[in-house]
Formats: structure tokens, sequence, C-alpha cells
């Protein structure tokens, strides 16, 4: 990647957590990140300053079941899987934190699976 690039990306990152912040009344946020292999999810408190949940397509269990990490099919077991271990937390309502990515592919299937399984935003 290019010096331009990563700071676009930076740029971007940073206007999506301030839009997040303003919005957030108190709500944890759910933190995607996803490389070129895997698919991470986090529910972050940034009062406290703590994961109160987190799931990724390394779990042991997701493994087995993927073909691959880095496809849509991963993304949408991993936002099922968040969500049911932000439930186990109590949390019922987060904030999408999308980071620098767009909202699509495996992004938007992680979000959508999210919310299919009962996680609210």
């Amino acid at each position: 990647m290019s010096n331009t690039t990563k700071m676009l990306a930076a740029r971007r990152k940073a206007r999506t957590r301030n839009q997040i912040r303003k919005v957030a009344n108190g709500r944890p946020r759910l933190s995607v990140f996803r490389s070129s292999k895997h698919i991470y999810a986090q529910i972050i408190d940034d009062a406290a300053g703590r994961t109160l949940a987190a799931a990724s397509s390394l779990d042991a269990d997701l493994r087995k079941k993927l073909k691959n990490g880095a496809d849509v099919a991963a993304a949408t077991e991993v936002g099922k899987l968040v969500a049911e271990r932000a439930k186990a937390a109590g949390v019922e309502a987060v904030v999408f934190d999308r980071g620098a990515y767009r909202y699509h592919g495996r992004v938007k299937a992680l979000a959508d699976a999210a919310r299919e399984s009962g996680l609210s935003f």
C-alpha cells in the first residue's frame, strides 16, 4: 500500500470513530477487523476500556465448520457467534464500527448476521 492510501484509510477510520462517539449514548461498539485470511469482531465498552465479547474466524469450533476464513460465509458465522456471546454478556444494543472498511461484502454480512441473531444497531 502506498503512503497516500494508508493516510486516506486512517482518515476514514478516524472519521468513522468520531461519528460513533457522537451517537453512542453509552452503548458499546461492535468493532470489525478484516484481514486477507480472517475476520474478527469485538464488542468494546469504551467507557470502561474493556472487551465484553469477541469472535473470529480463528475460533476452534468455527474453523472446523468453515472452508475459508475470509469469505462471506465466515463473516456470517462470526456475526452470529459475536451476537450470541454479546447476549450472554448482557449486551443487547451496540453501535457498529466498520473502521476504515466500506459497508459491503464481508463487513455487511457480519453486520446482517449479528442483527438477525438479536443484536440491535
